[in-house]
């Protein structure tokens, strides 16, 4: 992991905040993306594997890892976690929903454990040409943290063309829009898990959002998800 002790993370909330997203980049090195893509073949590492089409989720397949997380994974789970806690929380305020996050990651999966929810949820994502990802949330459970990383280890224009990441924002009394983001290799992008907290005529409500994949024209790509809560 590099370039995180130079985030600015009033820049990262003023994003989340505004569009339910923020981009930082290159926060994963070319060599790290390139042990993780290597690594999908070694079964060890996982408990699941998913085929898209099965579930009609999409094109394509992704893995859940076991505990105990590869160390950079569990690294990168913990570091995140500590700095969108307070934004968490403050969203919850917000929006008078009575949850309180904790300021560690060790006590929230704690928490999680306590509602069942105890299967690991980072995972490893790849799409070959003609995948997509249909419009989604990942909750999982009754407990869940309302952001979520995914940094892409791949390369667009060289690796792979397509595959775009999408936004779709449910607007109250109106049609939804969409968004579509280009990340590149090494990229984090925050996200909302399930809503963000939007100002309307009575005060914030819920603006609810929903993340897809657009399909690969060509080549493959791969990509990691964090989840800070654990799955039933």
């Amino acid at each position: 992991m590099q370039n995180f002790h130079s985030i600015s993370w009033d820049r990262v909330y003023q994003s989340i905040n505004e569009r339910g997203y923020a981009v930082l980049s290159s926060l994963l090195t070319m060599t790290s993306c390139a042990e993780l893509v290597q690594a999908y073949g070694e079964d060890a590492h996982y408990r699941s594997t998913i085929n898209m089409q099965r579930y009609r989720f999409g094109k394509g397949e992704y893995k859940y890892f076991r505990y105990p997380l590869p160390p950079i994974i569990q690294q990168l789970r913990e570091s995140l976690y500590t700095p969108l806690a307070p934004l968490a929380n403050e969203w919850m305020k917000r929006l008078d929903i009575n949850t309180t996050f904790p300021s560690r990651h060790g006590d929230h999966i704690q928490e999680c454990h306590s509602k069942g929810q105890t299967r690991p949820t980072p995972l490893i994502l790849r799409y070959e040409k003609g995948g997509y990802n249909t419009l989604h949330q990942d909750l999982y459970g009754e407990v869940y943290f309302p952001f979520q990383v995914v940094f892409v280890l791949s390369e667009p224009g060289k690796d792979f063309e397509g595959g775009e990441f999408v936004f779709v924002e449910q607007l109250p009394r109106a049609q939804s829009r969409a968004e579509v983001v280009e990340l590149h290799q090494g990229d984090a992008m925050i996200f909302t898990t399930n809503f963000r907290p939007a100002v309307g005529v009575r005060g914030y409500y819920r603006a609810r959002m929903k993340h897809g994949i657009s399909p690969l024209r060509t080549g493959s790509r791969y990509a990691m998800g964090i989840i800070f809560h654990d799955a039933e």
